[in-house]
């Protein structure tokens, strides 16, 4: 994971499961541990609603986050 934070963007690589603009996910990690609402995602720079298992997605976060923190589906 990457975290741009002039623009609070988290660019996250999906692993498991399809993610969809809406739900829920749970952001953990060594000092970060939230919860939100998936907002707004995109993938090479265009809105997409859902990305899929290998998609490298630009991901909009509520907090700063780190690498190595880890994305949950809640």
């Amino acid at each position: 994971m990457h975290y741009y934070a002039q623009i609070g963007v988290a660019v996250v690589r999906l692993d498991q499961n399809a993610l969809r603009v809406g739900e829920q996910i749970h952001i953990k990690g060594h000092t970060t541990d939230f919860t939100q609402i998936v907002e707004s995602m995109e993938v090479d720079h265009q809105p997409v609603v859902q990305a899929i298992v290998g998609d490298l997605f630009g991901l909009k976060v509520a907090q700063h986050v780190r690498e190595g923190d880890v994305v949950y589906k809640v």
